[in-house]
C-alpha cells in the first residue's frame, strides 16, 4: 500500500507497533466488502474443518495411512484458516481477501490430486492417506475423500467472494509505485515450486507405490499436479502487480500455505515410511511455499531515499543490485545453454535390451537453441550491451522450449515402462519375469529437463534485470515510446508467426510432423510455448521504449529463425525432406520482425 493512498487521518489509527515482523504483516489497509469478507472467512474456515475432518477419516475403503499423519495435516488444514480469521478480527481487509485468494488459486489443482483417490486409489501416491500392503484393483474410495473434495469446494466459493475486496483495495491503492524489490523474489520461488510438483514427491522402495513425476502418474492426479504448477507462479506473479500492499502479502502468504500443505506430507513420509525416502521434488515445494510465507512479512513498500525508515529491519533490506541480477540472468542463460547442449549430446534413449537404440533428430535442433541462447547471454557481461542483450534472452529461452519439447516428445513416443524387478522390493516370485525390451529415457532426457527448467529461471531473471534497470534509470518516467509506424511490421509479424508455428517446415515420406491444429502432441507444446512467447514479445512492443522493443524483436526474430533452421538440422535427418509452407513463413516473420526492430532504433535515433 502506498502512503498516498491512506485516508486522511489514517497514519496512525489501527497501525500495529513498529519493529515487528507480524506488525508490518498485518497493518490496516483502507476499505472493505465487511459482509463478503466476513463470508469468504466463514467459507475457508468450514473448508479447513472439513479438510481435518477428512483427514481423520480412511479415504479408502479397507485402507490406511502409511503413517500417523492426521495430527500434520490437520495443522496443515487449519492454519491457513487461523491465518485468514487473524487478518479479519485485526481489520486488514487486503490481507485477508489476499490470503484467501492465494488459498483459492491453488485449490482446484488440489481437488484434482485427492478426485484420484476416486479414480484410482491404487495409483494415487498420498501416503499420507493411504498406503497399499497389496494388490489392489480399483479400491473404492473412503468415507474421509468427501470432506476433503468439500473443503476444497467451500475453499473455491470463498475465492468469489473475496475477489471484490481485492479489487477496492487495489482501486484504493492507485498505481503500483515505490521500489518494491522483494516482491520481485516472489515469481522466482513460484517457478521454483512449480518445477518441484512437476518431480516425483518422493522416492520409493515399496513394490505397491511407485515413484513418479507428474508426467508418468496417473492422469487425474497428472492434471492435478500441472494445474499446481502453472497456477503457483501466475498467483504470485498477480500477488506482484496488486497495488495493494496487503492484497500481495496475502497472495503470498495463502499461496505459501497451499504449497506447504502439498510440499510437507510427501517430505514427512519420506522420513518415516519405511522403504521411501525424500525427493528432491518436495523439498523444494516446501523451501518455496515457507519462503513465500516469509516474504509475507517483508515490508512490501520500500521508503524513498528521502523518508526516513526506522524500527524495521524488513523496510531496509534491499535486493542484490543491478550488477548482481544481470549475473544471474547471464549465468543461468550459460547453464541453460550447457544444460541443452548436455541434453543434445548425451544419449536420449537406451535400449533395455538387445534392440539398438536410434537416436531422434530434434537432439541437433537442442543443439541449435543452445548456440542462440548462449550468444546474447555472453553479452549480458558486457556493460554497455547488457540491456540489449538481456532483452534478446528474455525472447531466445522460447528457443529451448520449442527444442527441449521435440526432444522430450520423441523420447515419450517410443519408450516404455521398464518391468519391476519385485527382488528389488523383497518379494520373491516362483517364475522369473522375462528379459526388459524396449527402450527407456537416456541422460538426454534429464539434460533436457534441466535446460527447460534453468531457461525458464533465466527468463524470469531477465524480466526482473529489466524491472531493477528501469528503477536504477535516472531518466524520467515518461520515455518516449517506439513510433507508431512499428506497428504495421509488428502485427504482420505476428500473423507470420502464428502460421509459422502452426505449419509444417518439412515434410518427408512417412514422417507426420507436430502441429498446433492437428496431431497435437508433448512436441506441441513446445511450439505453443515458444509462439506464445514471441507473441507476447510482439504485444509489449508499443507500450516499450525504443532499445527495449529493438532488443526483444531482435530475440523474437532469432525464435522464428529457429523454427525455420528445423529444416536443414531436422529434416537433413529424414529421406526425402524438403521445404514445407512453415519454412517459408518463418524465413518471412524473422526478416518482417528485424525490419521492425530496425524501425524502433530509427525511431529512438529521431527522438535523441
Amino acid at each position: 500500500m502506498t502512503s498516498r493512498s491512506r485516508h486522511p487521518g489514517d497514519e496512525t489509527t489501527g497501525q500495529a507497533v513498529p519493529g515487528t515482523a507480524s506488525a508490518e504483516l498485518l497493518r490496516s489497509e483502507p476499505g472493505a466488502r465487511p459482509r463478503a469478507l466476513l463470508l469468504s472467512a466463514g467459507l475457508v474456515s468450514a473448508g479447513a474443518v472439513a479438510l481435518a475432518a477428512g483427514a481423520l477419516m480412511p479415504v479408502v475403503q479397507g485402507g490406511s495411512p502409511g503413517f500417523t499423519a492426521a495430527p500434520l495435516l490437520v495443522v496443515l488444514a487449519l492454519a491457513p484458516a487461523a491465518a485468514v480469521l487473524y487478518a479479519l478480527v485485526s481489520g486488514r481487509p487486503g490481507l485477508t481477501a489476499g490470503l484467501v485468494l492465494g488459498l483459492t488459486a491453488l485449490a482446484p489443482g488440489r481437488l484434482l490430486l485427492d478426485l484420484q483417490l476416486l479414480a484410482d486409489g491404487s495409483l494415487a501416491a498420498r501416503p499420507e492417506l493411504f498406503l497399499a500392503d497389496r494388490l489392489l484393483a480399483m479400491p473404492q474410495a473412503g468415507p474421509g475423500l468427501w470432506p476433503l473434495v468439500a473443503g476444497h469446494l467451500l475453499t473455491l466459493a470463498a475465492g468469489a467472494f473475496a475477489a471484490g475486496t481485492a479489487r477496492d483495495e487495489a482501486e484504493l491503492a492507485g498505481e503500483l509505485d515505490g521500489r518494491r524489490r522483494w516482491r520481485l523474489l516472489g515469481p522466482v520461488l513460484g517457478v521454483a515450486g512449480g518445477v518441484g510438483l512437476l518431480l516425483a514427491p518422493f522416492g520409493s522402495g515399496n513394490a505397491y507405490l511407485l515413484a513418479k513425476n507428474a508426467f508418468e502418474g496417473p492422469t487425474v492426479a497428472m492434471a492435478g499436479y500441472l494445474l499446481l504448477a502453472a497456477l503457483l507462479p501466475l498467483t504470485v506473479l498477480v500477488a506482484v502487480s496488486s497495488p495493494s500492499a496487503g492484497v500481495g502479502k496475502g497472495g503470498f502468504a495463502g499461496a505459501g500455505l497451499a504449497a506447504l500443505a502439498v510440499g510437507v506430507p510427501p517430505v514427512v513420509a519420506g522420513l518415516v515410511v519405511d522403504r521411501l525416502s525424500v525427493a528432491p521434488g518436495s523439498v523444494v515445494v516446501t523451501i518455496a511455499g515457507l519462503a513465500l510465507v516469509g516474504l509475507a512479512f517483508t515490508r512490501f513498500d520500500v521508503a524513498e531515499a528521502d523518508e526516513a525508515v526506522t524500527g524495521d529491519l524488513a523496510g531496509e533490506a534491499r535486493l542484490p543490485g543491478l550488477f548482481w541480477w544481470r549475473l544471474a540472468t547471464g549465468g543461468l542463460a550459460l547453464l541453460a545453454a550447457g544444460a541443452a547442449a548436455a541434453g543434445a549430446l548425451a544419449p536420449v534413449l537406451k535400449a533395455n535390451g538387445p534392440t539398438p537404440v536410434s537416436e531422434t533428430p530434434a537432439r541437433w535442433l537442442l543443439l541449435g537453441a543452445s548456440v542462440v541462447l548462449a550468444v546474447p547471454a555472453l553479452f549480458v557481461f558486457v556493460p554497455r550491451l547488457s540491456a540489449f542483450a538481456r532483452g534478446v534472452v528474455a525472447a531466445t529461452w522460447a528457443g529451448v522450449v520449442l527444442a527441449g519439447a521435440a526432444v522430450l516428445g520423441a523420447a515419450l513416443s517410443v519408450t516404455e515402462d521398464k518391468a519391476v524387478d519385485p527382488a528389488l522390493f523383497g518379494v520373491d516370485l516362483p517364475v522369473p519375469l522375462p528379459d526388459k525390451v524396449g527402450y527407456s529415457a537416456g541422460a538426454g532426457v534429464t539434460w533436457t529437463f534441466i535446460a527447460l527448467v534453468l531457461a525458464a529461471l533465466a527468463a524470469l531473471a531477465a524480466v526482473i534485470t529489466g524491472v531493477v534497470e528501469r528503477d536504477d534509470s535516472e531518466e524520467e518516467t515518461d520515455e518516449t515510446r517506439v513510433s507508431g509506424t512499428v506497428l504495421t511490421p509488428v502485427v504482420a509479424a505476428a500473423v507470420l508467426a502464428i502460421a509459422a508455428f502452426g505449419t509444417p517446415v518439412f515434410g518427408a515420406p512417412g514422417y507426420t510432423a507436430p502441429g498446433l491444429w492437428s496431431n497435437f502432441g508433448a512436441a506441441s507444446w513446445g511450439l505453443l510455448g515458444a509462439l506464445a512467447v514471441v507473441l507476447g514479445l510482439y504485444a509489449l512492443v508499443p507500450r516499450s521504449r525504443p532499445v527495449a522493443a529493438a532488443s526483444a524483436l531482435a530475440g523474437a526474430a532469432l525464435v522464428l529463425g529457429l523454427r525455420a533452421a528445423e529444416l536443414p538440422l531436422v529434416g537433413s535427418e529424414y529421406d526425402g525432406s524438403s521445404a514445407g509452407v512453415g519454412f517459408w513463413l518463418a524465413l518471412g516473420g524473422a526478416v518482417v520482425t528485424l525490419v521492425a526492430a530496425g524501425m524502433a532504433v530509427a525511431g529512438s535515433r529521431r527522438a535523441g
